[in-house]
């Protein structure tokens, strides 16, 4: 048996998940343009420079959630699925998805974003396992607390969160006789260098000179 994991944005998707979910709901006027795009802006430069304080990002990234009943985010999420997300979902990232699933690997999408925005999008793909950033919810109605839970699934996060779902399936690193990743930033070099394949897809420029380095496969899926 293998393993393969991925990560979402800029990797699966020719985009970034949380920021397309941010300028769909820029555009329905549930958030101010203005204060989230300054936001959104300076939480990237942290994110490329390998500084971002998650927890800093997620109170900003999940408040709107909690601002309008679940029933509503639903119908929101279904909008932005088909006009933000499937066309940036390419037939090459499918493909990659389709041959490891095929041959009977175990897969799953392993992404910092939090689990209302990527769960739609992991099940796009046909990937059955979600491995991300769980917000926390309100059992009774769904509704958001603006809180994550749990380890944030974002640099050696991912590794914790990777190694707590296998061990729940009973699994380890060694049950497996090849294990891959990919993904295209420097943030994912912990994960990357846990596995035994890691592939830098459309990578950043950091990961792209480690990569090279280190005679890792550099594709692209675009």
């Amino acid at each position: 048996m293998n393993l393969a994991l991925f990560d979402l944005d800029n990797t699966l998707l020719a985009g970034d998940s949380d920021f397309e979910w941010a300028q769909f709901l820029i555009s329905r006027g549930v958030v101010d343009r203005e204060i989230q795009e300054a936001k959104n802006i300076e939480f990237y430069e942290h994110y490329k420079a390998g500084t971002l304080d998650i927890h800093a990002f997620l109170a900003f990234q999940l408040q709107p959630l909690t601002r309008h009943p679940r029933h509503e985010l639903d119908a929101w999420h279904r909008e932005y699925m088909a006009k933000h997300i499937r066309p940036i979902m390419s037939a090459p990232a499918r493909e990659r998805v389709k041959r490891h699933l095929d041959t009977g690997d175990l897969c799953a999408v392993v992404s910092a974003t939090n689990s209302f925005v990527t769960g739609p999008i992991a099940r796009e793909f046909g990937v059955p396992h979600l491995i991300c950033t769980i917000p926390a919810v309100d059992v009774k109605n769904g509704a958001f607390s603006g809180a994550p839970t749990g380890t944030p699934s974002f640099q050696g996060g991912k590794i914790v969160r990777v190694e707590q779902w296998l061990e729940s399936l009973g699994l380890w690193w060694g049950s497996f006789a090849n294990t891959w990743f990919y993904s295209d930033s420097h943030n994912d070099l912990p994960l990357m260098q846990q596995v035994k394949t890691p592939i830098a897809v459309d990578p950043d420029e950091k990961l792209r000179t480690h990569a090279s380095q280190m005679g890792w496969e550099i594709i692209s899926l675009r």
